[in-house]
């Protein structure tokens, strides 16, 4: 059976550490503060307006907008649990039906040898694309509430929209690059697969036999197998990473 690489332990977020082990990286732990790093990516309009944010005043926001915080709360829990469906349901991370062995084995030898990385490429990106969506709305909303309690909490909001636009564009290009990464990892996985059927139906003519028995019933969709549930781990990874924002501005919500 073909299994993922496995890799020696590093910090970080799931999603990099994921990353990391599906794509035999040699990633180093990044000794690089935070600030530093920020330091990096804002533009000095960037900061300007940052700056703006943190000393300036920040908008009166209308009696209307105020939210209760367990509305707002319970909207969070709902779009993650809808997403979270999405891509655990979803029919093309899905398993190969179990059925009998001779059923399974058909049924994997088609998929083997019609699958295309584009279909799993295309509904990644699709999944992004909802993700984005439905998170960004789902944080604009957070932020009317958040900005609604206190001058403070409005400072905050204002800040958390500033860090929105001025990283926004440097994190979709990160994320964009996920599809790429795994799509090494898709033929890494065929190829060892290609290997051991080669290397097993070698061995089955040495010994004179047709048919290899039980392994050979089962192995061939192996790898596919295999690489379902890692995208899948990939977008749940992700989608983690990118209500990091949502978290904080519930957290603050609740200390109201």
């Amino acid at each position: 059976m073909v299994e993922a690489p496995q890799r020696t332990a590093l910090s970080g977020p799931t999603l990099i550490r994921l990353l990391a082990r599906l794509t035999d990286a040699d990633v180093p732990d990044d000794r690089q503060s935070l600030s530093d790093r920020l330091s990096q990516w804002l533009g000095w309009t960037h900061a300007i307006t940052l700056s703006s944010a943190l000393n300036g005043h920040p908008p009166v926001v209308a009696p209307d907008a105020r939210a209760s915080a367990r509305a707002v709360e319970n909207e969070c829990a709902r779009v993650r649990a809808s997403l979270t469906n999405a891509i655990v349901d979803d029919s093309v991370f899905a398993a190969l039906k179990q059925r009998g062995p001779t059923q399974v084995s058909a049924q994997a030898s088609t998929t083997d040898a019609s699958v295309d990385y584009s279909v799993f490429r295309q509904r990644y990106l699709f999944m992004q694309r909802e993700m984005e969506t439905a998170i960004g709305t789902l944080r604009e909303r957070l932020r009317v509430a958040v900005a609604a309690c206190t001058p403070e909490m409005a400072r905050l909001a204002m800040v958390d929209a500033v860090m929105e636009r001025a990283l926004a564009p440097r994190e979709q290009s990160l994320l964009a690059g996920i599809p790429a990464l795994l799509a090494k990892y898709f033929e890494r996985l065929r190829q060892a697969q290609q290997a051991e059927q080669a290397e097993q139906a070698e061995h089955a003519a040495l010994a004179g036999a047709n048919a290899s028995g039980t392994a050979q019933a089962h192995a061939p969709h192996a790898w596919l197998e295999v690489f379902r549930k890692d995208m899948q781990s990939a977008l749940l990874a992700e989608m983690e990473v990118r209500f990091q924002p949502v978290e904080g501005l519930l957290a603050a919500l609740r200390t109201r």
